[in-house]
């Protein structure tokens, strides 16, 4: 009888920590997509680069073109629409439409960016797996 009792209570052990793991990485996804709206809306595109994952940037590095580009526009329009949808076990999707006005121009348009984010068990921490958006759509 107490082995039962044993067994039943790692079994229960076990799960209520694989819950609290997906309860912490559902909430590290809130807090990080509403910093990286955040900081596209208020800080920029520079800021926002700090959220793509370290290898992207090593393999795909911003050009000064890339970078100007970013610099002409402003972010007036953040919306997530429905928000983030499951994508496998630690990546989600997300559809964004960003609304952009020319720094030289006033001109506003608005561009579908369409996010992959992955999710680091070790670090707990989401990643920007899809990069900047892309502005000149």
């Amino acid at each position: 009888m107490r082995r039962i009792t044993v067994a039943a209570t790692a079994t229960l052990a076990a799960l209520l920590l694989a819950g609290c793991a997906a309860d912490r990485r559902s909430q590290t996804l809130t807090e990080t997509l509403l910093a990286y709206g955040n900081a596209m809306r208020w800080d920029g595109f520079a800021s926002a680069e700090q959220f793509v994952d370290p290898e992207v940037r090593r393999q795909h590095p911003l050009s000064p073109l890339d970078m100007a580009r970013y610099q002409q526009v402003r972010v007036s329009d953040y919306d997530e629409g429905g928000g983030a949808v499951p994508d496998g076990e630690n990546q989600v999707r997300q559809v964004v439409k960003i609304g952009l006005i020319n720094r030289n121009t006033q001109a506003e348009r608005t561009i579908v960016d369409r996010q992959l984010w992955r999710y680091d068990p070790k670090l707990n921490r989401w990643w920007l797996e899809s990069g900047l958006p892309d502005i000149t759509q």
